[in-house]
């Protein structure tokens, strides 16, 4: 997980929630959601300095609709979920008393064994359920 950004201003610790962007040949500062990337010539600011923003006198401040809210999982993300437990669903039940196949958890590939564990595809694991 990568770090909380913090706001750019002097002597301010708080987590960025915007980015600045200085349009100079427009004479414009745009003030938009937090960039993806934190850029060398843009700023984060947070919420307190990015609502008191102010710019140099003739120029125009254009303020684009901040996302205020917790993030939320995209069409994508839930489609690749569902896709995952789908897969997941069908893959057939192995034995817990059987030999374990190479390529699954603890196989010498060096990984550990997870009792709970039943199968693996890529990072997804699927679990036993604790009442079995």
């Amino acid at each position: 997980m990568s770090p909380v950004r913090r706001c750019s201003r002097t002597a301010c610790g708080r987590p960025a929630v915007a980015t600045l962007t200085y349009v100079y040949a427009d004479s414009t500062a745009v003030l938009g959601p937090l960039a993806t990337y934190a850029e060398p010539h843009c700023y984060d600011l947070c919420s307190e300095h990015s609502e008191r923003l102010t710019a140099p006198r003739g120029w125009e401040v254009v303020r684009l609709a901040l996302d205020t809210g917790p993030a939320r999982p995209s069409g994508d993300d839930l489609e690749a979920l569902a896709n995952a437990v789908r897969e997941a669903a069908r893959t057939p039940r192995r034995d817990p008393s059987a030999a374990v196949p190479s390529d699954a958890v603890g196989g010498p590939n060096g990984r550990d064994s997870d009792p709970m564990e039943v199968a693996r595809r890529g990072h997804l694991r699927v679990l036993r359920s604790p009442e079995q």
